[in-house]
């Protein structure tokens, strides 16, 4: 009965949560930093006055989006100002009947002046100037703002009436015809004051979502590797390709909710590409943090491949191992690779100071992990300084090559020797056989056979040929 139930009893499964365990959180892990992917970019394009400029700027420079411009600036002159009346005072008493016909033609090049003026440094300095005077107050709007700042009964807007007056004058019409546009042509709204505190709750919901969900993720990751033990590498490269994969997934996104934003947008055709540049354009932090993931996600997989025990990976660390096992010299080489890493700048992090203090943190810390693995999987690769490094790297190279030739070649004489006195046995067998050798000689000439084996000094001789053959190369 007792041996029944010891039969029947399941096993312990007190370690197996630790084998699934870092599994599980790396999948959490990922679909947080999924998340904290949307609200880091959310938080950078519509709270960071400066990325909101420089979005705006970008899409300025489109032509598809300039054209829209001025076809909108355009509309707004002709809608609120007579055009026909301005031109009837500059023009003498007996041509004022011309003043029509003028107006209607002038309307025909009034797009085409207003987008060659879009292009002009002055109008494109009034465009940034007015996004950021307008992004400046929508932030302190929605951050409480101060004691004389308020809303109500307003709203925060885009003002373009100082570029809509440079346009005027580019197209002709008279100089002072700016003072006399109405206040509010040319604005475009931004916020309404009713939208006041929604907007507040959505930027503090935003903020705390763009730190917490990356702590989190963060966090999980780094507990995953951790509770992993013997398997922290496979953890690892488990990590790589969960950052990896939510870069994917965020490229995937991204282009079917631009199908779709652009096409519920878009009533013609002739608007899709406007459309279509302001979407690329204003979500370009956005594929730039997914293109940011996979490139770390690569990374960490390459890194967990060093660390591993395939043949080209042990060659790399062998190789290296004289100069990881020197700090001064395996440290200055990291600065080397941070100082092109932070010339290079593939990533909008390294432009960034908590981030690039994260990613020094973790490439010293990979370092060290690596170089103390290295002083442990070979502690004979020692070297006192550089030349003597090198000196004592190349004369193990060349022993280990003689090695190899020294020993294919004596085995090659050992075989063809074997081969040889097999054949002398046959040989002396068959002439036994057939009367030749009497039982004695043939006794006598197999001992002599078999007590022979490679000559004395065959393996020296070998051994002094190889030298010599490397010696001559």
């Amino acid at each position: 009965m007792a041996a029944s139930e010891q039969q029947t009893k399941p096993p312990d499964t007190g370690q197996q949560p630790r084998r699934w365990l870092p599994t599980a959180l790396v999948v959490v892990a990922s679909l947080i930093a999924l998340l904290a992917v949307f609200a880091i970019w959310a938080q950078r394009q519509l709270l960071e006055t400066d990325s909101w400029v420089d979005t705006s700027t970008q899409l300025l420079e489109n032509e598809d989006i300039r054209d829209a411009v001025a076809l909108y600036l355009v509309d707004e002159l002709y809608a609120n100002v007579d055009v026909e009346a301005e031109i009837r005072k500059q023009l003498p008493p007996e041509l004022t009947v011309l003043a029509n016909p003028a107006a209607g033609a002038l309307r025909q090049v009034a797009d085409q002046i207003a987008q060659r003026a879009l292009e002009t440094p002055p109008v494109q300095t009034a465009w940034e100037e007015a996004n950021r005077a307008a992004h400046e107050l929508l932030i302190q709007v929605v951050e409480g703002g101060g004691d004389n700042l308020s809303t109500t009964g307003g709203t925060v807007t885009l003002d373009l009436g100082a570029i809509l007056g440079q346009v005027a004058d580019q197209i002709g019409l008279p100089g002072d015809l700016a003072s006399k546009l109405p206040p509010d042509i040319g604005q475009l709204e931004i916020l309404r004051s009713d939208e006041l505190q929604a907007a507040q709750n959505g930027v503090d919901l935003l903020k705390t979502l763009a730190w917490v969900l990356t702590a989190l993720a963060l966090g999980l990751y780094a507990l995953a590797v951790y509770l992993a033990r013997d398997r922290r590498r496979e953890v690892l490269r488990s990590v790589g390709f969960g950052f990896a994969a939510v870069g994917l997934i965020v490229f995937f996104l991204h282009g079917v909710a631009g199908n779709a934003v652009v096409g519920s947008l878009t009533t013609t055709a002739s608007s899709e590409p406007a459309v279509q540049a302001t979407w690329d354009i204003g979500t370009s932090l956005l594929t730039t943090a997914a293109g940011s993931m996979v490139l770390y996600g690569i990374a960490i997989v390459f890194a967990a491949w060093l660390a591993g025990p395939s043949r080209p990976a042990t060659a790399v660390r062998r190789t290296l191992a004289p100069y990881l096992r020197q700090p001064r010299i395996a440290y200055a080489g990291l600065a080397l690779i941070l100082v092109l890493l932070f010339w290079w700048s593939p990533t909008p992090g390294f432009s960034r100071l908590l981030p690039s203090l994260i990613l020094i943190g973790l490439l010293v810390f990979g370092t060290e992990v690596l170089r103390r693995r290295t002083e442990l999987e070979f502690p004979d690769r020692v070297m006192t300084h550089s030349a003597a490094g090198m000196a004592q790297t190349m004369a193990e190279q060349t022993r280990d090559s003689i090695g190899r030739r020294v020993r294919a070649r004596t085995e090659r004489r050992e075989s063809e020797a074997a081969s040889s006195r097999v054949e002398a046995l046959e040989r002396i067998g068959r002439l036994r056989e057939s009367g030749v050798l009497s039982e004695e000689e043939f006794k006598a000439e197999k001992e002599r056979l078999l007590g022979s084996s490679v000559e004395p000094g065959t393996a020296e001789q070998v051994t002094e040929q190889v030298e010599a053959e490397e010696g001559g190369q």
